[in-house]
């Protein structure tokens, strides 16, 4: 709705740089939260505070003499609360080269006169993006609502995961005490730091944040800290010009090449401080890197903590990455870049070696962690800038070459996969490529859903190399994808990788998070579901049943042939 957009740029001058001149990211926080809530007020036609500010990404940096363009738009109002995105662009006057700079999602409330009730009133829809916009900010409403529920799950999980509480209560040699990160500053609100309501600006808070939070992150990297992306700014309660904020912050965990600090803010009137009672107006937690003179990331060092409070520390930093990668799922949606490639006579060789080389260059990236584990299965995510890849690990008592003929038979697949409803081959195009036609349930109430893949399997060429099975959609006239009974997905990438070990294997499968592709990934990585895990126990318990019975026709074969 054109009505509920408000558009502000800004050039950057020294004041608003650090010492590398750079924009602050504390002084883009300002403009933000400044441009959203005019937004938001121009829908409410009253005044509104910022409640929440979550899934900030921030892609690039901007220098002194560069212009900022800040776009904030109401995406969906609902009873008395509405979320509003916010779109930072670059533009160097001297190249004229634009560049996404930040996305920012924020919730905001009304407070109306006197205390009356008031709903807002809807976002008119004009245009595709508005659409689209409006059913994504239920779902991202939906999981901050379930936030609270999903991460007390989440960090029951993670207590009882045997070997991070091995590794925290054990101090490695490597390793560094997060107490030693925490940092604490005081600031006295002034009329200056006041919004148009008389309470302090929510974007001087956010500000303030972010320098106490630098510090902290700062303390494991002897180098200043980059801003990455914030996972929430929760405002807890107001407070005024005259207040004494305390802002605490720590260390909460390393994740290779990023941290996550937690700030704590609390206020107190003249009469709290003299007694020593404060309130608890805001929490956040900001995720940075860092970089050497040549642009190269930096590796945290790995933390540890033995005390009680510590240890939740650790915990709900895992516990909130994970809930972070179901949330970019989310955003993952809103551009599907898996375009199918037509199959057909003059390009299939050039199809199939691809579909191998994606899946070995996909397995071969650096960075996965960990989610989750269980009993002989871990499940591991891969966030990029485009893309969140998911791997699951299988040590199964199976040989590599029995696990191999199961998996690359898709239609075998119904036996154990609950997203495989029904599988046929389409086209045999040499012994160890086939093109499928699968079928899916529905998933969230929508239509059942079916793919269009060609699986190719490789032996491996010499020992040490493993078995592979790759995966991805083509595009066949003949199976166009018009069938009104079912949505067409599409796969980038996906596929297994099996490893043997004698009468062993790990089987390792992949998948490129694209937003066509099971719907379940979210809400897994989130906690909300266990469908992944599920998947591959039934998966491992296919293939040891296999076995089972391989062992048992292979004996019946013996005692036959013995008999005289």
């Amino acid at each position: 709705m054109a009505g509920a957009d408000v558009h502000m740029c800004q050039t950057i001058f020294p004041a608003h740089a650090n010492h590398r001149g750079e924009l602050s990211a504390g002084q883009l926080l300002k403009w933000i939260d400044t441009t959203a809530c005019l937004a938001a007020e121009k829908h409410a036609g009253i005044s509104c505070v910022t409640a929440s500010v979550d899934d900030i990404q921030f892609e690039e940096t901007a220098r002194v003499g560069q212009i900022i363009s800040i776009n904030a738009k109401v995406n969906r109002a609902f009873t008395t609360s509405m979320e509003v995105g916010v779109k930072v662009t670059l533009q160097d006057p001297l190249t004229n080269i634009q560049k996404l700079i930040s996305v920012a999602f924020s919730t905001y409330v009304i407070k109306p006169a006197g205390g009356d009730k008031i709903n807002l009133k809807p976002v008119e829809l004009l245009t595709a993006q508005d659409f689209l916009e409006h059913a994504l900010a239920a779902e991202r409403r939906k999981i901050r609502l379930e936030h609270e529920h999903v991460f007390k799950n989440l960090m029951q999980e993670c207590a009882m995961d045997n070997e991070v509480l091995d590794y925290v209560c054990n101090k490695k040699e490597d390793a560094v005490s997060t107490d030693h990160t925490h940092v604490q500053s005081i600031e006295l609100v002034l009329p200056p730091h006041a919004n148009h309501q008389g309470n302090t600006f929510g974007g001087q808070i956010m500000a303030w944040m972010e320098t106490v939070a630098a510090i902290s992150a700062s303390r494991l990297c002897c180098l200043p800290p980059t801003l990455k992306s914030v996972d929430m700014f929760k405002f807890r309660g107001p407070s005024t010009v005259g207040d004494r904020l305390v802002f605490n912050a720590i260390v909460n965990n390393t994740f290779q090449e990023s941290v996550e600090v937690g700030v704590r803010v609390e206020a107190y009137n003249c009469e709290e401080w003299a007694k020593g009672q404060a309130r608890h107006i805001n929490s956040a937690f900001l995720i940075f890197n860092a970089a050497n003179k040549t642009g190269e990331l930096l590796t945290f060092p790995r933390v540890t903590s033995t005390t009680k409070d510590g240890l939740r520390r650790y915990y709900g930093a895992i516990s909130r990455r994970r809930i972070r990668l179901a949330r970019r799922y989310v955003l993952l949606k809103k551009e599907d870049n898996c375009i199918p490639l037509s199959w057909d006579q003059s390009n299939q060789v050039y199809i199939i070696k691809s579909n191998i080389a994606a899946l070995s260059a996909l397995a071969a990236k650096p960075g996965w962690e960990i989610t989750s584990t269980l009993a002989h299965i871990k499940m591991f995510s891969l966030k990029e800038r485009d893309a969140l890849s998911v791997k699951v690990e299988m040590q199964v008592q199976v040989s590599s070459e029995l696990a191999f003929s199961l998996l690359s038979d898709f239609t075998l697949h119904v036996h154990w996969d609950p997203w495989c409803s029904t599988c046929r081959v389409i086209k045999s195009v040499t012994r160890e490529d086939k093109i499928y036609h699968i079928t899916s349930p529905p998933a969230n109430g929508n239509k059942p859903n079916d793919f269009l893949i060609l699986v190719s399997q490789r032996q491996p060429c010499k020992a040490g190399d493993p078995y592979i099975i790759a995966v991805r959609s083509v595009a066949l006239t003949s199976v166009p994808p018009s069938n009104k009974n079912y949505c067409r997905n599409e796969i980038q990438c996906a596929g297994f990788l099996i490893y043997g070990d004698g009468n062993s294997s790990l089987v390792s499968y992949f998948v490129q998070g694209t937003p066509g592709i099971l719907s379940c990934f979210a809400a897994n990585l989130a906690g909300l579901s266990k469908s992944i895990e599920e998947t591959a126990c039934m998966c491992t318990q296919y293939l040891e049943l296999e076995t089972s019975k391989d062992k048992c026709i292979q004996l019946n074969n013996t005692e036959s042939s013995t008999v005289p």
